[in-house]
């Protein structure tokens, strides 16, 4: 493993944490997507079922874990936990994702990295990861004002996908010597969506002022 892939998954595992104190400290989920995290436990879910087939290392079997058992925890606080659900703001969370599920589905069908159960389930994951986070940003946008620990943990999201960017370059130069087409177009994608964020956060961070996104 590399630097850039470890940095990868250090900036996802800080992403999560800072998600999980801003739910646990402040029982609030104000500005979190419930769409987008239903999304992200259905990409881990789907992309991790070789955890019950294959073994590749300790550190790969814990990080996997960690991430479906955060993904999951996240959903349920947002729906079920009998404070933290009434901070949710379903009334600008209104993004139709299962649009999204099906037109991943569909290409995962018809573009998988091969037609065996296990890399049909891991294609749609990519694919999916890809727009997990159109739901968050459409939510930022209509809120406007973004408090910092929301702030932070997109920040994190999108840094964490910019890291693996590195990464594959980093690989198909020293190891590979190959283009991975699917999670390559795919991770570009999901980075672009961010682009706008990034200017606005990092613009605020210079500044010194609240983060705010146009209408």
């Amino acid at each position: 493993m590399n630097l850039f892939r470890l940095a990868g998954d250090l900036t996802h595992l800080l992403s999560i944490v800072v998600l999980l104190l801003k739910i646990r400290t402040t029982k609030s989920c104000a500005g979190i997507s419930l769409k987008t995290q239903e999304l992200y436990a259905i990409v881990f879910i789907t992309r991790y079922l070789d955890l019950f087939t294959s073994y590749r290392s300790f550190y790969n079997t814990v990080m996997k874990l960690v991430f479906l058992g955060t993904s999951i925890a996240i959903v349920w606080y947002m729906r079920y936990h009998k404070v933290v659900k009434q901070t949710y703001n379903k009334d600008q969370d209104t993004f139709r994702h299962y649009f999204l599920v099906l037109l991943c589905i569909l290409l995962a069908l018809l573009i998988p990295l091969e037609f065996t159960m296990i890399e049909v389930f891991w294609t749609f994951s990519i694919y999916l990861e890809a727009v997990a986070i159109l739901p968050q940003l459409i939510l930022l946008q209509r809120s406007r004002n973004i408090d910092n620990l929301t702030g932070n943990y997109v920040f994190l999201l999108g840094a964490y996908r910019a890291f693996y960017i590195i990464n594959w370059i980093y690989r198909f130069f020293t190891e590979i010597h190959k283009v991975r087409w699917i999670p390559w177009i795919s991770g570009l994608i999901q980075t672009a969506f961010y682009a706008d964020f990034f200017y606005y956060y990092i613009k605020s961070w210079k500044n010194n002022e609240e983060l705010k996104l146009p209408a």
